[in-house]
């Protein structure tokens, strides 16, 4: 079956319900791999445990902005591709990014594993929690192969027109790991290391499941072995299209990086479990977000691709309504019930509470302009423009933000990192506007274009 067709035929409204209600839903439950982790983490382990994890944390991100380099990049070429009714040069894309998922998994597993220590100290790690963060992420390295392949394949299934099916992936997974957390943790007595043996073990179905998808040949779109040896022009344009998302994980990475550490010297261990739970509380709101953009991507890229320009901007609209309700209902919830947000992760630390509040509140100041900004930069990737969508993101959290991190707490102390988020979110979304301003103006006019009534 041919999923691909109903992207240039569908109507908008139902092509978005289709696809961005399955791609939110999936986003949310693979959110839940980080965030169930630190629930049970928090009340089972403690703090400390808690500001361990969170140190791993950007570590992880660098696996998953390698996951989305090649997944994202091959799946915009793949819906263009779709879009331009060439199958057999799209399923040349799906093989090499499959091939280059396997082997930079196994590149990254073990470069970090080497050098673990000297690692996890350099990304805010304390005596204190150093023990804790390596007991976790050196279980979570020995299985990143299957977060590599789970995650980065699974956004081929979306590209060809099949959303249920990659929500499916995502769901199986995150309720295996929220089943299996507490056996491992308060059954089995296992801790940290429990954690990240029920994180592994999911990860594992899932990319069974993806794997299963293609192999059984489900799929639109075939992975054939003749087409898993590199092609240097496929290569090239798959990390081409994924450098923006790609950027946006990696500079997330180095922004926790400096983050991490300039909480370890004006807050502690205790701040950075506080910023824990914020990204955690943040990443809820955000995966409806990263889901929309999604579920709208391969819409936008299709029909760019068929020069169908008045869907284009139809899709686009809907993206930014959808995400704008995500985000101003994250706002509300960081101004109206920080403590409980806090205390959902550690009922008993009063400490944790008093930071944590005040600085969910401060972070979250300006959130109701990121869906904006974020669908904004997703479209540019979308359309085959890389090059601004990677600046878009790159404007937010490494132009605007990690400078912010770094300067405004020799002034302000603590709170300065806090005040540092809004401040980039407000600067980014002011230019993000300038650029969709002319990008939209060229929209109107290839729309006007393709409309003309032809002369009689």
């Amino acid at each position: 079956m041919d999923h691909s067709k109903v992207l240039g035929e569908e109507s908008i409204e139902k092509l978005i319900v289709k696809f961005s209600i399955p791609a939110i839903i999936g986003m949310l439950v693979n959110a839940l791999y980080n965030v169930v982790d630190r629930i049970f983490i928090g009340n089972g382990v403690g703090s400390l445990a808690l500001s361990g994890l969170t140190v791993t944390f950007p570590i992880m991100l660098i696996s998953m902005a390698l996951s989305m380099l090649i997944g994202l990049g091959a799946t915009s070429l793949i819906s263009i591709k779709l879009g331009e009714k060439k199958k057999e040069e799209a399923e040349k894309i799906a093989a090499n990014a499959f091939t280059l998922l396997i082997g930079v998994s196994l590149i990254y597993s073990v470069v970090f594993l080497l050098f673990l220590d000297k690692i996890l100290l350099l990304f805010g790690a304390s005596q204190n929690t150093l023990a804790y963060a390596r007991d976790y992420l050196s279980i979570i390295l020995y299985g990143s192969i299957f977060q590599f392949i789970g995650f980065g394949m699974n956004h081929f299934i979306r590209a060809e027109g099949n959303p249920k099916r990659a929500m499916s992936t995502m769901v199986i997974g995150a309720v295996l790991n929220t089943v299996l957390d507490p056996l491992f943790i308060f059954v089995f007595k296992m801790g940290v290391q429990g954690a990240a043996i029920a994180t592994i073990i999911s990860q594992a179905v899932s990319a069974t499941w993806v794997l299963y998808y293609f192999m059984a040949k489900k799929s639109t779109v075939k992975i054939h072995a003749a087409n898993m040896k590199l092609s240097w022009k496929y290569v090239r344009q798959i990390v081409s299209m994924g450098l923006a998302p790609f950027s946006i994980q990696l500079v997330g990475s180095v922004y926790n990086l400096i983050l991490n550490n300039s909480l370890a010297r004006y807050g502690g261990d205790k701040a950075i479990a506080a910023m824990g739970i914020i990204s955690s509380a943040a990443m809820i709101v955000m995966m409806p977000v990263f889901g929309i953009n999604q579920g709208t991507q391969p819409i936008v890229g299709y029909n760019y691709g068929a020069e169908k320009y008045d869907r284009v901007k139809k899709a686009l609209m809907y993206a930014y309504i959808g995400a704008t309700f995500f985000v101003v209902l994250g706002f509300l919830s960081a101004m109206f019930f920080p403590t409980q947000i806090i205390q959902f992760f550690n009922r008993t630390d009063g400490e944790l509470v008093s930071i944590g509040v005040p600085a969910m509140r401060i972070f979250s100041l300006l959130m109701p302009v990121i869906g904006f900004q974020i669908v904004s930069s997703n479209y540019f990737q979308a359309i085959g423009k890389p090059k601004k969508s990677m600046f878009l993101t790159l404007l937010r959290q490494l132009i605007v933000l990690i400078p912010m991190v770094i300067i405004l707490p020799l002034f302000f102390g603590l709170k300065g990192i806090w005040y540092a988020v809004p401040m980039s979110d407000g600067i980014s979304t002011m230019l993000t506007t300038v650029f969709m301003y002319f990008e939209l103006k060229e929209l109107n006019k290839k729309i006007t274009e393709t409309v003309k009534v032809p002369a009689i």
